[in-house]
Parts: C-alpha cells; sequence; structure tokens
C-alpha cells in the first residue's frame, strides 16, 4: 500500500506523476526519482523569534503547550527562541515549518 503523496501546487504534482510514469518504464533512474521526490517535501527555513511567537499567537496555545506540541522539553526552550537567544534546530525546525503550513492538527 503506497501512501498519498501531498504537492504544493498542481505543477509539482503533475511533474512527480510524470517522474514516476518515466521511472516505471525505466526511462530516469532511482537516483533522478529521488530528486524529484525531494522536491516535495515542505521547506524548512531557519525561525526568526517574531515567527515562532507568531505562531504561537496563530494557533492560540501558550509557550508551554507549543513546547508540548513542539517535544521540546520546557516552555523555557520557546521563550528562548522567541527572544532570540537560542534557535530550534533539527526535527523542530521541520514541525515548525508543518505548524506554518499546516497548523498544529496535524501533529496533534
Amino acid at each position: 500500500m503506497s501512501k498519498a503523496k501531498s504537492y504544493k501546487s498542481n505543477v509539482k504534482a503533475a511533474i512527480d506523476e510524470t517522474a514516476s510514469d518515466l521511472y516505471d518504464v525505466g526511462l530516469i533512474d532511482k537516483k533522478t526519482m529521488r530528486h524529484f521526490d525531494g522536491s516535495c517535501l515542505t521547506y524548512v527555513h531557519e525561525f526568526t523569534g517574531e515567527e515562532i511567537k507568531a505562531l504561537c499567537e496563530r494557533e492560540e496555545v501558550n509557550q508551554s503547550v507549543f513546547a508540548l506540541y513542539l517535544n521540546v522539553l520546557s516552555k523555557d526552550s520557546v521563550s528562548q527562541w522567541e527572544r532570540g537567544e537560542k534557535h530550534p534546530s533539527g526535527t523542530t525546525l521541520k514541525l515548525l515549518a508543518l505548524i506554518e503550513k499546516k497548523g498544529l492538527s496535524p501533529i496533534a
């Protein structure tokens, strides 16, 4: 059973579908197919303190609840990010990008 893909746009969907068909008939290799699949991933960027604070406000949660959604140690981490003292990284950045795009419900 294959997992349904989500695309940034109809153009990306069409490109990926075409690439999949070309891969299926042997006209492109696995490495090229991985390149097309990678282009469908959620873009991850560095978040400023203001952006993180805006996400909390948009989602109507306090720092403690936001920390629980992100599975970070405490609200102090979120507070430090908001003040620019520290910066989220790794998986947390990916979760922030998903929250920015789709809200908290997909990770709840």
